[in-house]
């Protein structure tokens, strides 16, 4: 075994495990792969309950090409692929020529591997991915969620964490926050985590990492790499970043201060200043709702990336005289695209989020907006902005009495690109590029893949896909260095 004597101080029986660092659904894929091997695992979560921020996703995860999508269809992983390079945009196109390689082959990975992770969830773990929808920068609907009442995070979480805890072969410790990664003699052998009354205990064994992002660190590392966002609120409860733990061992960090701000988190009218905010999924978009500026003028196309909609919004809409930095924006759906979207309307309605009323009740402006929108589905009329799929829109005569759903959205930090710089095997890589013996980063925790910007559904997908791959191959060291 190639573990330092001065590191044993695990209370662990033989074999050692394999260290999880994160609960969300790059470390349960990690941790499923792990278990398949047969190969122990104790995962840490410094959060009281386990399932990160996978389980807020609301719009979905992609895949291409799936038995769900429309029949005829003509998407493919080449599609898939150059929708993602596009979205990364400079970041990518102007990195020098052995760091574009490298992201390129992250895109690749993760887009090659796309229909095979939805079909281990679907078909494997028995989520329900049978519901898809197109979102914004994507070029074919390729973005899968499930057709009953439960979001896809929450489903695809539970489909990976329940049959875990089940496994004698898995430990989850919650509230336990990694504080040290230890590494000697260039491998890293453990970790240092603080549990209940801030205890520090070390375990000792290879390491995944698979911990998140930092958007709801404002005044840490958001403060630190773009000081110009603060003030505007997070869709994610503040916590540290957790790349200088990684850092500290000599891992590279790219990407730092691509941060994603997403144009649609909802505005709790009875609660208008709050820092975190529920989001209004994507989806709501890709189904055939609209934008609407304050004054109910129609002002993008709603499939657009999320950065090309984020900066039209701060550039076209009035700044709120709220304590948070926001803008005053409408989301205004008809009733094809509220039923096909079934639970997530039931739960925004439930939260006041949003409100069911009629066009006539509605801003007078407001009635034109609409109507010129019903006569753009119907293809009376060719869309100013480029929208071109419409959902599931029904509405195309439009009166004072046609039922509508509105709500108020802002832009929101929502996600961060940059991270711990990876290789395809999912091997930490230090400053020089040569992979750090022992480490595994999987998920936000990680950059390079996304560019400037992040397509809608492809945060879960990074996760199934690399986390597994991390699993699968942390597993083949641990058999390698760790098993008697």
């Amino acid at each position: 075994m190639s573990t330092s004597p001065s590191l044993l101080s695990s209370p662990l029986t033989q074999p050692q495990p394999v260290i999880v660092v994160g609960s969300g659904l790059a470390g349960l894929s990690a941790a499923t792969q792990l278990i398949s091997h047969q190969v122990p695992v104790i995962m840490l979560e410094r959060a009281p309950k386990a399932g990160g921020n996978s389980m807020k996703a609301s719009s979905g995860i992609n895949g291409a090409p799936t038995k769900f999508q429309p029949e005829g269809g003509s998407d493919s992983q080449e599609l898939f692929f150059a929708d993602t390079v596009k979205s990364a945009g400079n970041v990518l196109a102007s990195s020098p020529a052995e760091e574009h390689k490298r992201r390129e082959s992250l895109i690749s990975t993760l887009t090659a591997s796309s229909a095979e992770a939805v079909y281990w969830l679907s078909e494997e773990k028995g989520v329900d991915l049978s519901k898809v929808c197109r979102l914004g920068g994507h070029s074919q609907p390729r973005t899968h969620r499930g057709a009953g009442q439960r979001p896809p995070g929450i489903s695809i979480v539970s489909a990976l964490l329940d049959p875990l805890k089940a496994n004698k072969l898995f430990q989850l410790r919650e509230g336990a926050r990694v504080t040290k990664v230890l590494r000697e003699a260039g491998e890293v052998l453990g970790v240092q985590y603080a549990g209940e009354e801030d205890s520090r205990t070390t375990l000792n064994g290879p390491v995944v990492f698979a911990s998140g992002g930092f958007a709801g660190d404002a005044h840490g590392l958001l403060a630190k790499y773009r000081p110009d966002l603060a003030g505007i609120p997070s869709t994610n409860q503040a916590v540290e970043g957790t790349q200088p733990l990684l850092e500290e061992v000599g891992a590279g960090l790219v990407d730092m201060e691509q941060v994603q701000i997403h144009p649609t988190g909802f505005l709790d009218e009875k609660e208008p200043s709050a820092s975190v905010k529920i989001l209004a999924a994507e989806a709501l978009r890709g189904e055939g709702g609209i934008l609407l500026l304050g004054d109910g003028t129609r002002f993008v196309n709603e499939l657009e990336t999320r950065e090309h909609i984020t900066n039209v919004i701060m550039r076209s809409a009035k700044p709120l005289e709220t304590d948070a930095r926001q803008w005053d924006v409408n989301l205004l759906l008809d009733e094809g695209t509220a039923a096909a979207l079934g639970s997530h309307m039931g739960f925004y309605l439930w939260k006041g989020l949003v409100r069911k009323t009629t066009v006539g009740e509605l801003d007078p402006s407001m009635l034109d907006t609409v109507r010129k929108y019903a006569d753009i589905v119907s293809g009376k009329e060719k869309d100013e902005f480029g929208r071109t799929a419409f959902g599931n829109w029904s509405l195309t005569d439009v009166t004072s009495d046609s039922v509508v759903y509105i709500g108020k959205v802002t832009p929101v930090t929502h996600f961060t690109m940059g991270g711990a710089t990876i290789d395809e095997h999912t091997q930490v890589l230090a400053k020089d590029g040569t992979p750090i013996k022992g480490l595994w980063a999987a998920g936000e925790v990680t950059g390079g893949l996304h560019g400037q910007n992040r397509l809608g559904g492809s945060s879960l997908l990074e996760c199934v896909v690399f986390g597994r791959i991390a699993g699968n191959e942390a597993a083949a060291f641990h058999k390698k260095h760790y098993s008697s």
